[in-house]
């Protein structure tokens, strides 16, 4: 029984060990591959797009402060002829919840033309909307959105799938203590998931036909 208990004891050390090497790991790589393309949005390069990734949409069907917060990003870099169209990609793997509708909305209310959005309704984490910006969309450059604390992860997986990204990021919903904790702790375990994502190479869960949204946008 001493023995069984020592070899559980063991392996569970192994586990943690290993667990901890792989959030480290997996933070170098995202820190690194971000590094010195993550500005303001005066200072942002300009590109073609700005990529604003999905965030939680309450039950009324209005975005979620931290969502919001990035969808202003977007707006102010549009405004400031910094992109010349928005993808929002966000979950609408339900129909009763639809992020990217949500963002739309939002985004046409607070004056952006209807005709510089384009919707990706398959963006169910941010490796799959970096993925299918790039292979259904054909974004070659891109400005991507989010918050501060996954900015790096964003920009990061971005550009290991072909995407010319810099990343602008808010930081002022901070003032929203426990949920901004909440997801500075999943990010720990996020960077794990984004390293194992770009090492298997896996497709995106909707993959499908090029879809020629953006050029239409950009070109309007």
């Amino acid at each position: 029984m001493r023995a069984y208990l020592r070899k559980i004891v063991v392996a569970g050390a192994l586990g943690v060990a290993a667990a901890v090497l792989a959030m480290a790991a997996g933070d170098l790589w995202v820190r690194a591959a971000a590094h010195g393309h993550v500005t303001s949005v005066d200072d942002a390069p300009a590109a073609p797009v700005a990529l604003v990734l999905g965030a939680e949409v309450y039950a009324d069907g209005s975005p979620s402060p931290f969502l919001a917060a990035r969808l202003e990003l977007a707006r102010e870099l549009l405004a400031a002829g910094k992109v010349k169209a928005i993808l929002v990609s966000g979950d609408h793997r339900e129909w009763g919840y639809n992020e990217p509708g949500a963002m739309f909305e939002w985004l046409v209310d607070h004056g952006v033309p209807s005709a510089r959005v384009v919707l990706d309704h398959a963006g169910f984490d941010t490796y799959d909307s970096c993925a299918r910006a790039k292979r259904v969309f054909g974004v070659d450059k891109a400005i991507v959105v989010t918050q501060t604390y996954h900015i790096d992860r964003a920009v990061a997986l971005c550009r290991r799938l072909g995407v010319a990204a810099s990343g602008v990021a808010d930081d002022s919903v901070r003032v929203y203590e426990e949920p901004w904790r909440n997801s500075v702790v999943r990010e720990r375990g996020a960077v794990v998931k984004a390293l194992l994502d770009v090492v298997s190479g896996r497709d995106p869960v909707f993959l499908g036909p090029h879809e020629a949204g953006v050029e239409v946008a950009v070109s309007s």
